[in-house]
């Protein structure tokens, strides 16, 4: 029954959804980017945000870029729990982000670009699972194991989970030429986060041979019988029947002590009536938590990136640009509406909760470093390349096991992840341009990572689209992308019931795919130097 107790420990820790980039980071940040990927040696606009160094090729004037992504990502959970009803069950989710917006501006005159950013940097969606997730059912189907012998055969419940997250990014910074090989930027980024969960857990019934009763109302029943258990015993030894320091030796009494985690081996009747009183006392508390419960959680807080870069531009064919985020910390506050953070257990008499009102976590987001080149194979033809490094291992993301402990990133992550991009662009004439791209993302998490609410996979992306040049001024870029994940099995030991000696071997299989739609619109002001 310890897996009642530990039920909601791990509801609603979602974190922020990361459509293309690291584990926490959104690299989808233009429209150019979705259809060719390789934009980090870019010398557009968008290199506001992906090469910061190479603005000062855009030459003197005032350039704007407004983008919009509409997103769309499907995930699957599969358990194979073998007392979950209809087990394997597929437990799906689907996020659907109608705007996800990135604005750019940039004042160039003479050697120095004054630049300006916002974007989504992190998150951006809102996922929704009509039936919860894996740790949400098994303790409830822990039940049927547990009760077995009080006539238990199966269960229900109905839950629900909508998560949101947004993490914004504004960025302010300089970029300077040096000589027309090198440039430089030195920036900021303050980046503002709030994820809100809201959620329920409620109907949880118990099938008692065909008739259904709440299991809140069946626990209640149980623990009536261990607090008639306890009076027994302590009246047999008030009436001379039982010698209070003899030893306690039926085995039936011995069986449920033993199954509640309560008997010690040379237990005497006292201690025995003691024991079943107190099972009483805890499985009413456990009773008040397969009651109805809603969630309604906000969670904020802010952080700052420095941002450094260099552009090199060798000769008229070749550029190189790199680019250096440092590691942002973040740490975020529960906000939490009275009663509604998710009641997992108590600690003696005192409830607790998974969200308490107030509570700090960090939630950082890690440093990043971008390498990239354009080459120009024909005036016409150019090929772009770019990796990104994220430095997870050294980052705190805030994970803690179920009881609570802080996890290290470096404990559970084996590698750092890394993307490489390959894009292609082609101009048909003045005025229009085809391009494709590839993107390769490779998570490094290990297995003791991932969990049905937080599971990072390596994917595989491809993009297409092109720009139109519709007047001097005005560029408009369309693009689509598609991601296909690499599905990913992890395999542990669930202790049925919380009974250490009852284990199953439990199979959790994740997978998801993302839709991208982008369109942008770049306007100049100014004359592009030749």
């Amino acid at each position: 029954m310890k897996r009642i107790t530990l039920l909601l420990v791990g509801l609603l820790s979602l974190p922020f959804f990361s459509y293309s980039g690291g584990i926490v980071h959104n690299t989808n940040q233009s429209a150019a980017w979705v259809r060719m990927f390789a934009r980090d040696a870019t010398t557009d606009l968008d290199a506001v945000f992906y090469n910061p160094a190479g603005l000062t090729k855009l030459g003197d004037g005032f350039y704007v870029s407004i983008n919009n992504q509409t997103l769309f990502q499907n995930r699957t959970i599969t358990s194979s729990y073998s007392y979950l009803n209809n087990s394997p069950v597929d437990y799906e989710g689907s996020v659907t982000v109608p705007i996800l917006p990135s604005i750019y501006a940039s004042y160039n005159t003479g050697k120095f670009a004054f630049s300006f950013g916002v974007n989504v940097i992190g998150g951006g969606g809102t996922a929704e699972f009509g039936k919860g997730l894996p740790s949400f059912e098994m303790g409830i189907a822990d039940l049927v194991p547990a009760f077995t012998t009080q006539g238990v055969t199966g269960y229900n419940m109905n839950a629900y989970l909508e998560g949101s997250s947004v993490f914004w990014g504004y960025q302010l910074g300089v970029s300077y030429e040096i000589n027309d090989v090198f440039s430089m930027y030195l920036g900021g980024r303050y980046v503002t986060a709030k994820n809100t969960y809201n959620g329920y857990l409620k109907d949880i019934t118990v099938n008692m041979g065909g008739t259904i009763v709440p299991g809140s109302t069946f626990l209640e029943g149980v623990s009536d019988d261990l607090e008639a258990t306890s009076n027994d015993i302590s009246d047999y030894i008030t009436g001379g029947f039982l010698g209070a320091d003899d030893p306690f030796t039926d085995p039936t009494g011995i069986a449920i002590l033993t199954s509640l985690g309560l008997y010690q081996s040379g237990m005497t009747n006292s201690q025995a009536s003691q024991a079943f009183g107190a099972g009483a006392v805890g499985m009413d508390l456990k009773a008040t938590v397969l009651e109805d419960q809603t969630a309604d959680i906000e969670q904020t807080g802010s952080g700052i990136t420095p941002i450094i870069g260099v552009n090199i531009s060798p000769n008229d064919k070749l550029n190189i640009g790199l680019k250096y985020e440092f590691q942002t910390k973040i740490e975020l506050e529960n906000n939490v509406e009275e009663g509604k953070g998710f009641l997992y257990g108590y600690d003696g008499l005192t409830p607790l909760y998974k969200y308490p009102d107030g509570e700090i976590k960090r939630n950082d987001m890690p440093a990043l470093l971008t390498v990239g080149a354009d080459y120009k194979i024909t005036d016409k033809f150019l090929l772009s390349t770019g990796m990104h490094y994220y430095f997870d291992k050294s980052a705190d993301y805030g994970h803690k096991d179920a009881l609570g402990n802080a996890i290290k990133n470096e404990d559970i992550i084996d590698n750092n992840y890394w993307e490489w991009a390959l894009g292609l662009e082609y101009n048909i004439s003045d005025k229009i341009l085809v391009s494709g791209g590839y993107l390769r993302a490779q998570s490094g998490v290990s297995e003791e990572f991932q969990t049905d609410m937080d599971y990072k996979i390596s994917s595989n992306t491809y993009g297409l689209g092109g720009a139109y040049s519709i007047t001097p001024k005005i560029d408009l870029n369309l693009a689509v992308a598609y991601t296909m994940y690499v599905e990913d099995d992890k395999k542990f030991d669930y202790n049925i019931a919380g009974s250490p000696t009852n284990i199953e071997t439990v199979t959790e299989t994740y997978n998801r795919d993302n839709l991208f739609i982008a369109i942008g619109f770049d306007f100049k002001f100014g004359k592009k130097s030749e």
